[in-house]
């Protein structure tokens, strides 16, 4: 690190490449063996994030092997850009016995920030509600331990909110609104008669920073996106909002409105290592939104029967649009093999190309400038499954074929996804697309609450939330909350907002009303995740002609107040 003053110049520098990984012996060897290799905060689980300066990536993640190479980070984006009485949470909180407000409770978000000036996150004397806030993308005062952006707690936004000019002392800024958006409706309270969910809970809030061009450049994401955020540092500010909690001796209740579609939907990466043992832990309730992919056509599935046949897929990349390129990846189950070519829309193919673990293939057309890249990993990291990566850059416009090909066939099921709407061209779309498992990373992961969208209005499911299944033996959604039209506010003041992010807010805002019941209360000192997840399922409403769960709407509409009613 001699290149670098300190820690924090190390992880803030331009050309560090962030990787969230096991924290294991052979890491930590190589480490020891390139001064270059930095390995940051390891946090539970024992899932660390490593930095790499971006000239030596390659290298280094070659001498790692390839269960390095396939566990890259995952991006994630935004899961949204009347309705708290069909959740039954104006009742908790008005109702005599219960009279729950989320007072002596965080909500917590990792998200873009937060505009702390605004009255609703304020106490009735004017002082803030706000306990901390890291700024990932400003440097200056990390947190204790975590090593890049800016934190400011409690007593400094409130000296900020005493001056006319509070942004001189806590630079932080919501350009963005989601996250100032998602904890109003979770949190907010005070501006006439308005109120969130748990509309006494204090807050901590992360601003996460943009993912590197690294990632950028990988996933064909044009550097012009700027709500686009790595797994990496999503964990880092969970982990951050988790330690305060404990610091201030509060539970907390954590809203992720955040989704993509890299991975095999089956639980595996990093960050569902990491939130399925946080949802253990006593005090703790982590909502997730399930995404809003059901009507995106960013997935498309298949089965090859049998060895030697195969089954076409196709892209389409809308003429008259001069897109960068885009890419795919298709995941198989253990012990499947399978193989793809390629065919642009004029006609011109690449030839099938053989699926060897570690295998890298990339060609131009002869006529076109389009590039075509395509990498096998079978077994993938710690799942078996076999992982094809397809890239295409400078596409033809018009439908793009990939044939996908059998060679050792027992199940011979696939998926296929494109990025995450936000996150790739909106251009790309698959032409007979499979609505079916279109819940978000890392909304299949297991110890979480995943929450889908519906319309308080109509009482109809909201088009885009995501369907399940997973790729895991379980069912997501769990459930569904308000998130078609909700009002709300964002820094320049009330609007509405759409989608399983708004959802979870909710959802996460109803956590925080249910911990403060079951620890602060008495009633149930081991609420947890799990738990609260029982809690919330029991009190769902259901539609008699439906079969529960189902794929849309979980085990049903979430009804906080009907679930209090089940526990006597």
């Amino acid at each position: 690190m001699d290149n670098y003053a300190s820690q924090n110049n190390f992880i803030e520098s331009p050309d560090m490449v962030d990787f969230p990984t096991l924290d294991t012996d052979p890491l930590r060897t190589e480490a020891g063996r390139w001064p270059y290799i930095h390995v940051g905060k390891t946090i539970d689980s024992g899932i660390a994030a490593v930095y790499i300066p971006e000239d030596r990536i390659d290298q280094v993640l070659s001498d790692l092997g390839a269960n390095y190479r396939t566990a890259r980070p995952i991006l994630f984006g935004l899961m949204g850009m009347a309705d708290m009485e069909t959740s039954g949470i104006p009742l908790v909180y008005e109702h005599p016995t219960l009279n729950l407000t989320g007072k002596g409770v965080i909500v917590g978000f990792v998200d873009t920030g937060i505009d702390y000036t605004l009255s609703i996150f304020q106490q009735e004397d004017k002082t803030t509600r706000i306990k901390y806030i890291w700024d990932q993308s400003i440097s200056g005062r990390p947190p204790e331990g975590f090593g890049y952006g800016s934190e400011y707690d409690e007593n400094t936004i409130n000296s900020a909110l005493n001056t006319s000019e509070p942004h001189r002392i806590v630079s932080h800024e919501d350009s963005v609104g989601h996250g100032t958006f998602l904890a109003s409706i979770a949190a907010g309270s005070g501006e006439g008669d308005y109120n969130g969910a748990a509309p006494m809970a204090g807050i901590i809030a992360v601003k996460l920073r943009k993912a590197h061009r690294y990632h950028l450049k990988r996933t064909m994401t044009p550097e012009s996106v700027e709500n686009i955020f790595s797994g990496s540092d999503i964990m880092m500010g969970i982990e951050y909002i988790l330690e305060k909690a404990r610091r201030l001796s509060m539970p907390v209740a954590i809203c992720v409105g955040l989704g993509s579609n890299q991975s095999s939907h089956a639980g595996i990466i990093p960050l569902d290592d990491y939130l399925s043992r946080v949802g253990i832990r006593t005090g703790v309730a982590i909502c997730v939104a399930a995404g809003n992919e059901a009507l995106a056509g960013h997935h498309a599935s298949g089965t090859i029967l049998s060895a030697g046949e195969h089954m076409d897929v196709l892209i389409r990349c809308n003429e008259g649009k001069a897109i960068k390129g885009f890419y795919m990846e298709i995941w198989n189950q253990n012990p499947d093999r399978m193989s793809v070519s390629v065919t642009a829309p004029t006609g011109e193919r690449i030839a099938r190309v053989p699926a060897r673990q570690g295998s890298t293939y990339q060609g131009r057309l002869s006529t076109e400038p389009s590039v075509i890249h395509i990498e096998y990993y079978t077994p993938a990291f710690r799942t078996g499954s076999q992982l094809t990566y397809i890239q295409i850059t400078d596409p033809v416009p018009g439908i793009w074929t990939v044939t996908v090909y059998g060679d050792n066939v027992l199940g011979g099921y696939f998926h296929i996804w494109l990025p995450a709407t936000g996150l790739g061209d909106p251009n790309v779309q698959f032409m007979y697309p499979d609505s079916y498992c279109t819940v978000t990373e890392p909304g299949v992961t297991q110890g979480v609450i995943t929450v889908g969208a519906y319309s308080a209005t109509s009482m109809n499911i909201h088009p885009p939330s995501s369907w399940g299944p997973t790729n895991l033996p379980t069912l997501a959604p769990d459930l569904t909350a308000p998130g078609e039209e909700v009002t709300g506010y964002f820094p320049g003041g009330p609007g509405a907002m759409s989608g399983s992010s708004v959802s979870a807010a909710i959802a996460a805002g109803a956590c925080a009303l249910l911990l403060e019941w079951g620890i602060l209360d008495h009633h149930d000192a081991a609420m947890n995740t799990n738990r609260i997840k029982s809690y919330l399922i029991r009190g769902c409403h259901q539609d008699g002609d439906l079969r529960y769960p189902n794929e849309q709407w979980g085990y049903g509409r979430m009804d906080i107040f009907n679930s209090f009613i089940q526990m006597v």
